[in-house]
């Protein structure tokens, strides 16, 4: 069993930065990912970045190409997301999910609200 737990969220003004974590435990296999999904009020879940832990290799919506960083730390099984220059539309609950090598978002954390003030 996999389990995926965010922090790091708040409330920031616009222009400002927020790091959010992903503290993932249990086992995962190889090509294993986390990923970065978030939903606003009356929206559809929007993917935002991915993660692999074997590679590093990164993914990013182009909406936030540019301002927001995925990293991970393999010793602490953490991912983070490095938010800056936020704006109001990143409003949202951000949520981490892991794809613990099945190719499928199969373990979702309880989510995290980031809200951006104008």
């Amino acid at each position: 069993q996999v389990q995926a737990a965010e922090s790091g969220g708040g409330l920031v003004q616009a222009g400002g930065s927020l790091r959010l974590s992903c503290a993932a435990s249990g086992r995962t296999f190889s090509n294993s990912y986390t990923g970065w999904f978030r939903q606003a009020p009356g929206k559809e879940r929007e993917f935002v970045a991915a993660i692999s832990w074997d590679h590093g290799s990164t993914d990013y919506a182009d909406s936030v190409k540019g301002r927001f960083t995925i990293s991970r730390d393999n010793a602490k099984n953490t991912v983070y997301l490095q938010m800056n220059s936020l704006r109001p539309e990143d409003t949202a609950v951000y949520y981490c999910a892991v794809d613990p090598g099945s190719g499928e978002y199969d373990y979702w954390g309880q989510g995290t609200q980031v809200t951006v003030s104008s």
